[in-house]
């Protein structure tokens, strides 16, 4: 059994029945919540919260980069119909053009390199993204300058444009969207696990400093009504964020539900 459909008065209890069932962690399961549920008034008008929950297949990998890459490319996709479907402007002069991006998209290749060397292939990533950023930011109408920084096994791309919200978008889709793709594009060339931020401006400290305070406002929330709350979907660097800030509180709990890009944050009592 890969997939079933639980039923419960709660979320939780919902998604916690579902797990049971397929003898699995939240980590090991694609988990969607097709109903939330109803409480009703004096037991009348009461609804379960159903939710349906799949086994993720379970791959195996040599590398700890064919395992970053692997979650990368399961999300690429939906992330390119995401953006076509809202900016598809921009999206068509994101992917123009771009044969490697193209082939990370549709190709299952796996092309290993019989004398790889670990230096080279960060530098060449490092080429790669830079070329990609500055040529889609060309294109844009927002031309950018693109510097690079390394630290903490992380790739840091900082662009600076006289138009940066064209490069942001609404939300930050277009420049998160970026960020994904030029992730998929590092990991081809680098084995080991390295993370990729795509900053424009001081638009990631702006956005973390909203999403500390989303967190805050969320945990006294919680705390205060004793009941779950659902954050809207966000990027899983953004949940891993509000996750970190939240992890200092003990009285609450985080866990992430939805699939990816629209996967969400769940905020509830820790028991």
């Amino acid at each position: 059994m890969d997939k079933v459909i639980a039923k419960d008065t709660t979320v939780d209890k919902a998604i916690r029945k579902g797990l049971d069932l397929l003898g699995v962690d939240s980590h090991e399961a694609d988990i969607v919540v097709i109903s939330e549920g109803k409480k009703g008034i004096f037991g009348f008008g009461q609804k379960e919260a159903v939710v349906e929950i799949t086994r993720k297949e379970i791959r195996d990998f040599d590398e700890a980069g064919d395992i970053q890459l692997a979650e990368i490319e399961e999300t690429v996709e939906d992330i390119v119909e995401d953006l076509e479907e809202d900016y598809p402007e921009t999206a068509e002069k994101i992917l123009a053009d771009q044969p490697e991006i193209d082939r990370l998209i549709s190709s299952d290749e796996d092309e290993e390199a019989e004398d790889y060397d670990e230096e080279s292939g960060r530098d060449e990533a490092i080429a790669a993204v830079t070329e990609y950023l500055t040529s889609v930011a060309e294109a844009y109408g927002a031309p950018a300058i693109v510097t690079v920084e390394e630290k903490n096994n992380m790739l840091i791309f900082q662009m600076e444009s006289e138009k940066p919200g064209l490069l942001i978008g609404k939300y930050g889709k277009i420049v998160n969207a970026l960020q994904i793709l030029a992730q998929a594009l590092v990991q081809r060339y680098v084995r080991r696990r390295l993370s990729v931020i795509v900053n424009v401006g001081d638009y990631r400290e702006r956005r973390a400093a909203v999403l500390e305070s989303i967190a805050d406002r969320t945990a006294e929330r919680v705390i205060k009504t004793k009941q779950p709350v659902f954050l809207e979907p966000l990027p899983a660097f953004e949940r891993k964020q509000i996750h970190a800030r939240l992890s200092q509180n003990k009285r609450i709990k985080t866990h992430s539900e939805g699939k990816e890009p629209h996967r969400y944050l769940v905020v509830e009592i820790a028991e």
